[in-house]
């Protein structure tokens, strides 16, 4: 049986609904966009069409308005009340978002039931062609990377197999050759995820010291570093702030991003030292000296890894659960993460055994008063708990 992540349902459900909102199907590069879209088109009962802006040369706005037109022929020739078109890669049309708000327009003036699907991997230049021209006209479907329970059920991957290899479901069958499985993650996930949805997208003046911050910064998944530091360490030279905006840009492709310390002065927030997290494992593990079975014959090793395994399980579902995701530290004492969602706070700690005592969760409660504090780990919950956990749970 084919396995299906949890939105099979939701947008399957959608597309049966009357013609109300443009669904956007927005997620990183390879965690299943079109995989997804492709199963529920088995199951649809709705005549349809699918197109790809990838599949077309120098695709432009003007075949766009081409295709929705020959969705609207089709259905005045065929007698059709309702059909469904779904197009892929819609950040690589130019000025893409004014020409669906155009055809969208003009189907609502006409009262004509034409389902439309999105799919795009570049989230910054999706949700800013919706925001500017599409407000109202939409809604949001967003897939994160997978979870320990997608891998697991989908691959049979035990714990330690997700901490090292990640949540990249095309990965899988190249784990038992790291060699090539180290080529496919940089060959067809990174590069593709830098050169296609940063570079091409976005005028940078220095690509070459993009591509070094996101290995550096991967290297460090877990670890505080200033983007002071991380210059010094660049062969190109470039500014903090610079290095601030490329680093804002990885973020936004579902790479990696730099956590700011927990304050309640908004100021205070963004001034801080980041903390280098990725998204994936795999992109911090792909630059790793140490093999798999290195890593978990080694308790102080597994530790790191496990630490930034967790961080990149609650920074790739923040958006999914709707909350932001900080670190505290004050002088000895420091929270791994402290999650905000709206006014309620929650602190984690994540403990594998090599740690000293850290008093980083009583001092953060005496100071700010958390919803919740928790432990992940040793003497806590245990780490495949809670990454199979519900984070809704957190805040209740």
């Amino acid at each position: 049986m084919e396995y299906k992540r949890a939105q099979f349902q939701e947008i399957l459900s959608r597309i049966n609904e009357p013609r109300s909102k443009i669904q956007v199907i927005v997620g990183p590069r390879q965690v299943g966009k079109s995989t997804l879209i492709g199963q529920v088109l088995e199951e649809c009962t709705l005549p349809f069409d699918s197109y790809s802006a990838d599949d077309v040369t120098g695709v432009s706005a003007d075949w766009l308005t081409q295709v929705w037109e020959s969705q609207r022929m089709k259905m005045a020739v065929r007698g059709e009340n309702k059909r469904l078109m779904v197009i892929d890669e819609i950040q690589k049309i130019r000025n893409w978002s004014e020409t669906v708000k155009a055809e969208w327009d003009r189907d609502t003036r006409e009262k004509r039931q034409l389902i439309v699907v999105l799919l795009g991997s570049s989230r910054m230049w999706i949700e800013k062609g919706l925001t500017e021209s599409l407000a109202g006209r939409f809604e949001l479907i967003r897939l994160s990377h997978w979870t320990y329970t997608e891998m697991k059920d989908c691959f049979g991957w035990s714990l330690p197999q997700y901490v090292y290899f990640g949540g990249y479901p095309g990965a899988a069958q190249y784990i038992q050759n790291e060699t090539r499985w180290r080529n496919y993650v940089k060959d067809a996930l990174i590069e593709p995820s830098i050169s296609k949805d940063v570079l091409m997208d976005t005028r940078i003046m220095k690509p070459q010291l993009l591509r070094q911050l996101f290995e550096i910064g991967s290297s460090y998944s877990g670890e505080l570093l200033s983007l002071t530091k991380v210059a010094t360490q660049l062969q190109d030279a470039g500014n903090v702030t610079t290095l601030a905006g490329y680093l804002h840009l990885l973020d936004e492709c579902g790479l990696l991003c730099g956590l700011q310390k927990y304050a309640e002065d908004e100021a205070r927030k963004y001034n801080s030292v980041p903390k280098f997290q990725v998204h994936n494992s795999a992109l911090r593990n792909v630059y790793a000296d140490e093999d798999f079975s290195e890593v978990i014959e080694d308790a102080k090793l597994w530790g790191r890894y496990v630490e930034s395994a967790i961080g990149a399980h609650l920074v790739s579902q923040a958006q999914i659960y709707d909350y932001k995701v900080y670190y505290w530290r004050d002088k000895k004492d420091e929270v791994d993460f402290v999650l905000v969602r709206r006014n309620k706070k929650v602190a984690i700690e994540v403990k594998s055994g090599r740690r000293t005592t850290n008093q980083g969760l009583a001092v953060f409660s005496q100071l700010y008063h958390p919803h919740k504090t928790l432990v992940v780990g040793s003497g806590g919950l245990p780490f495949e708990d809670f990454l199979s956990m519900d984070l809704n749970l957190l805040f209740k």
